[in-house]
């Protein structure tokens, strides 16, 4: 039976309760996240597993770290894995539209799986679901809310508002 840990951390955009299991980070929640399991799945509290996560998280969040490098325990179906694997490729204070990523996975008419398997991704900010937009730029989906979205965005942009 694996271990299951967690820690709940502040961030300028809530706070954030990570989940290990077998002391690996799986899973990054924000507070009223859309597809947030049950509390009683985070295992017991204890920081410990998530030392690494805390120190880039906070370098993120004081614009010193454009890119996590953390060890991921990451389950889904292989087309999710797959997604959140491109996801991790889109550079810093940029964006692509779900059909872009589409594109990129070889198959142009799957822009729908990929907002799907974006909407399902259990790493929120680590793997940058946020960086994924509409057709024309608009703000679509965020399983943190639009605002979050729009926010993170406008972060990672270096402007305090967008054109979104």
């Amino acid at each position: 039976m694996p271990t299951v840990q967690h820690t709940v951390v502040d961030s300028p955009y809530d706070a954030l309760t990570l989940v290990a299991v077998d002391g690996v980070l799986s899973r990054v929640h924000m507070t009223d996240q859309r597809h947030r399991p049950a509390e009683d799945t985070f295992g017991s509290p204890d920081p410990r597993p998530f030392a690494e996560a805390i120190r880039q998280l906070d370098a993120y969040f004081a614009g010193e770290l454009t890119e996590f490098e953390l060890p991921l325990r990451l389950i889904g179906t292989p087309f999710q894995l797959r997604v959140w694997e491109q996801l991790r490729l889109i550079p810093y204070g940029e964006t692509r539209t779900y059909g872009e990523l589409a594109e990129a996975l070889g198959n142009p008419g799957a822009s729908r799986a990929v907002g799907l398997a974006n909407g399902k991704n259990p790493v929120s900010l680590i793997v940058p679901c946020h960086r994924v937009i509409g057709v024309g730029g608009s703000l679509t989906g965020y399983g943190g809310g639009l605002d979050r979205k729009k926010r993170l965005l406008a972060f990672e942009s270096g402007r305090e508002d967008t054109l979104f």
